[in-house]
């Protein structure tokens, strides 16, 4: 069965982006995945087609309102029971763990943020996971829905050639990925390590396990303390 993508926003032109190339593109001419764009101001009653309202309690900004977005999820059927998403930077950050779990189900529903935020009841009473990419600020859910779907069309069975190539990567097993070499042999005064042209597939991979747990440590000694915290737990 195909993986089904629905996203819900004000700028469904921003879609599919750059997933309409590459292996992306590739997968979805094959049918592998589909993309359903759903215009949120479509659910507007009002003849302005009016999505957002100034913030209760003031401030900045503007909000969007609860009761069109609640009618754009709903448009999916009540039981459709892909996973809601909402992409907030106060969400939780998203990891190569929740993108597989995501990957092996059925598609997702996405809803794309705008203005300063979505009246937290829509958020609730639809069940909706808010999931950051990093914390910053965007300007809208948009670039962030794109960035998530990419991380899971590419690890869809059959997308890449190799599906082993998935699974040797940073992020995989806890640890950021090794380095990486090709021809030629020297460049600017530069060697291949001597071990990667040895044939002694297992110096090789004693050597790429080293150098990822060297890595890591140098760029994200955060990963190796959480791997420690779960081998304890």
């Amino acid at each position: 069965m195909a993986f089904r993508a629905r996203v819900l926003t004000l700028y469904p032109e921003m879609f599919p982006g750059h997933l309409g190339f590459s292996l992306a593109g590739k997968a979805m001419e094959r049918g592998q995945w589909s993309l359903d764009l759903v215009q949120i101001r479509d659910f507007a009653t009002d003849r302005h087609r009016t999505v957002d309202d100034t913030p209760a309690g003031g401030g900045a900004g503007m909000v969007l309102k609860a009761d069109v977005l609640a009618r754009a999820i709903d448009s999916a059927g009540e039981n459709d029971p892909r996973p809601r998403l909402l992409m907030s930077p106060r969400g939780r950050p998203l990891t190569q763990q929740r993108v597989r779990e995501l990957a092996a189900g059925d598609g997702v529903i996405i809803v794309c943020g705008r203005f300063e935020g979505v009246d937290q009841r829509v958020i609730e009473a639809r069940g909706l996971e808010e999931v950051s990419i990093g914390d910053y600020v965007l300007s809208g859910g948009e670039p962030a829905a794109l960035i998530l779907l990419d991380a899971i069309i590419r690890i869809l069975p059959g997308v890449m050639g190799n599906d082993l190539s998935g699974l040797h990567e940073s992020f995989e097993g806890g640890l950021l990925e090794h380095p990486h070499y090709t021809r030629p042999q020297e460049w600017e005064g530069r060697e291949i390590p001597s071990v990667l042209t040895s044939g002694n597939h297992g110096a090789i991979e004693k050597w790429r396990h080293q150098e990822a747990v060297r890595l890591t440590q140098e760029r994200r000694p955060d990963l190796l303390d959480s791997a420690k915290t779960e081998n304890n737990g």
